[in-house]
């Protein structure tokens, strides 16, 4: 029998949420093959089975977050099939209190008969089966039946042993009405008031031709973090954004003449990102206060150039930084290999632990999505960050005051002014624009 362990997904990571089981109990598993998802906060990721045989045992449920090195399942040696889980036995209702003797009323009185409040949802005990649900409901379930009046007994589980997860609550609530059911209220609704006598009512409002929908979903465990993580760093820096031009005419002319070789040579394509984390680079190398971070007091200069890229995942599921370590060491033709690899890794959620970790300063490619500009938020514990626009060909005014078609483009660059004046902030995006607009083909 071989445990099943959470794994430590880097220096700092103390917990994991298992986010989704790849394999049920009783499949067979290779060695090394997919096995579970977890999501920290630095990474998501599949966790390769350690031993190959049979899914034994299943410990940790879904959306369940543990510490690191807590057995989550085991897995045997595919001998003999796993024993059934034995049958919880449900326990009996408590019996109805006897009836309290009739006691002698007075004469009725004419009342105004008000509806009687809808029967709340009867959820069984925690760990306890009751009526058709299967297995024990996570305080998740739990609540989500309560909130929005959902008959558990009505819902299939798809978790192991046909446990009821809150994928199932979700999809049982959209296809039962297309979103959220009315929460239940225990009381009774308010009187009706009639007008003085002599008044005519006024007419009721038309009815809705169709109720008004909405769906209730719980954040990702990594979107949870992605919000702490934002919120942590704009009470921590002192954002500050400078936007400038950039003429990327010369780079996009010599993009445009050897994009087809390089594509044919290399197996990728070619983009504008690779240009500006080369241009960065050597701006990092002049100003190497951009490429510092603050411990308290003290300001730390790195003495490598770690760049992280952002890269948006597939479905707008969330976002990730995997690192580029020592940037500055590759030309072009290297950083574009390494922003193919790790974007189409992180998408794929086989990124290691090490590469989203390190790194000394981002860069965000909002242009991609043709965004001119934005105002991006510092990525922690750094001291700034670099947004690209998207880059268009514009009518400008150039020497001579002649009109000419030029490609251009925005570059973003948030700063924590605890650390870095603008002044500072701008000399180093004119280093980035300088390098970028005297581009040569030497360079690539």
């Amino acid at each position: 029998m071989t445990d099943v362990v959470m794994p430590q997904m880097g220096e700092s990571i103390v917990e994991g949420t298992l986010t989704r089981w790849l394999k049920k109990v009783g499949d067979k598993v290779e060695r090394d093959e997919p096995l579970f998802e977890i999501s920290t906060d630095k990474v998501d990721s599949e966790i390769p089975s350690p031993a190959a045989g049979t899914l034994s045992e299943i410990l940790v449920q879904e959306g369940s977050t543990v510490a690191i090195n807590t057995v989550v399942a085991r897995i045997g040696d595919g001998a003999s099939a796993p024993a059934p889980a034995p049958a919880q036995a449900v326990a009996p209702p408590p019996p109805p209190p006897p009836a309290p003797a009739p006691a002698a009323v007075p004469a009725p009185v004419a009342q105004v008969a008000s509806p009687e409040p809808p029967p709340p949802v009867i959820l069984p005990p925690e760990g306890v089966q009751g009526g058709d649900v299967a297995g024990p409901l996570s305080p998740l379930v739990r609540k989500m039946a309560r909130e929005n009046n959902v008959d558990l007994s009505q819902v299939r589980g798809t978790g192991a042993g046909g446990r009821i997860t809150k994928y199932d609550v979700e999809n049982y609530m959209a296809t039962r009405g297309g979103g959220r059911a009315v929460p239940m209220t225990t009381e009774p609704p308010p009187p009706v008031i009639l007008p003085p006598e002599g008044r005519q009512p006024a007419p009721p409002p038309p009815a809705r031709s169709e109720a008004p929908r909405a769906r209730v979903e719980a954040m990702s465990t990594m979107r949870k973090k992605i919000a702490e993580h934002m919120i942590y760093s704009k009470q921590t820096s002192a954002h500050v954004t400078t936007v400038h031009k950039v003429d990327m005419t010369k780079v996009a002319k010599l993009r445009a003449k050897v994009k087809d070789e390089f594509a044919a040579h290399y197996g990728f394509g070619l983009t504008f990102l690779p240009f500006i984390l080369r241009a960065t680079a050597e701006a990092l190398r002049a100003f190497p206060i951009c490429n510092a971070s603050i411990d308290g007091g003290n300001i730390i200069y790195h003495g490598e150039i770690n760049l992280g890229v952002a890269v948006a995942l597939d479905g707008g599921s969330g976002l990730i930084v995997p690192v580029i370590k020592q940037a500055d060491e590759k030309n072009v033709v290297g950083l574009q290999r390494a922003i193919v690899d790790l974007a189409a890794r992180a998408r794929s959620k086989q990124l290691k632990p090490d590469e989203v970790q390190g790194g000394t300063f981002s860069i965000t490619n909002f242009g991609s999505f043709g965004s001119i500009f934005a105002t991006p938020v510092i990525n922690q514990p750094q001291v700034a960050i670099l947004g690209v626009g998207a880059v268009e060909k514009v009518p400008v005014v150039v020497e001579g005051d002649a009109i000419a078609i030029r490609s251009q483009a925005h570059l973003a660059l948030t700063f924590d002014h605890r650390l870095i004046d603008g002044a500072m902030a701008d000399q180093f995006c004119q280093k980035v624009k300088a390098v970028l607009e005297g581009w040569s083909e030497a360079v690539l």
